[in-house]
């Protein structure tokens, strides 16, 4: 997490204990503080996550590219999203995005059960294998129009998106049971975008803004990659 001097980041091989010691130190110095949350995420392995060129950099606290013109978030942000869903252990949560399958994983030792949705086919069968090599069976991950969610399967504990509307989606928002929590960011550019948190009550929705960010958009359809 570039903690230390010029260089020790570089090799993604290097003293495990002092690696993940670094990183820990980066998440609570960036705000991320619950207790379950960081033992999630030192559970899970990010550099498992990060193919190729830029598996060097897997521990930094940076967005990186991956398939189908899609990114891994930074752990940070990661592990400030997860902190702000609250989750309890009986709790079933939807993902819309599932990316490399690395936010589905810190979900799944969280949460009792997990789907994960994504457009591009590619990136939830890579997913998907990876969940069975870690056996992390508690998440189902399925190739779908997540801004639809999945009606099926609703209503949901929590909702996490990891693409930016403009506004919440409609969809999302009456899958989300009486109490839940839906964490997402919005915003009408990729320049300014701001993460909320979305509590449902029974007089409708409280909305909480939490920190700028910025995410890929989100996207109607299926991917064509």
């Amino acid at each position: 997490m570039n903690q230390g001097g010029p260089g020790q980041d570089d090799d993604p091989a290097g003293d495990p204990a002092e690696r993940k010691m670094r990183f820990l130190f980066a998440l609570r110095s960036r705000g991320v503080t619950d207790a379950r949350v960081l033992t999630a995420m030192e559970r899970v392995d990010r550099g498992l996550f990060v193919k190729g060129l830029f598996a060097a950099r897997a521990y930094e606290d940076m967005p990186l590219p991956i398939a189908c013109g899609q990114t891994i978030s930074q752990p940070s942000v990661v592990g400030l999203m997860t902190q702000a869903l609250n989750i309890s252990a009986r709790d079933t949560v939807l993902e819309v995005g599932t990316g490399s399958g690395y936010q589905a994983a810190i979900l799944s030792e969280l949460a009792r059960r997990v789907y994960t949705v994504d457009r591009y086919r590619r990136l939830t069968q890579e997913a998907a294998e990876l969940f069975r090599q870690l056996k992390l069976n508690n998440i189902t991950t399925i190739t779908a129009d997540g801004s639809f969610g999945l009606p099926d399967q609703a209503p949901f504990d929590r909702i996490l998106v990891t693409a930016a509307a403009e506004d919440p989606p409609g969809p999302l928002l009456a899958q989300l049971k009486l109490g839940g929590i839906m964490v997402l960011p919005v915003g009408q550019s990729d320049a300014v975008q701001s993460l909320i948190k979305v509590t449902r009550t029974e007089r409708g929705f409280d909305y909480e803004e939490l920190r700028p960010v910025r995410f890929v958009p989100l996207v109607e359809g299926l991917g064509s990659e």
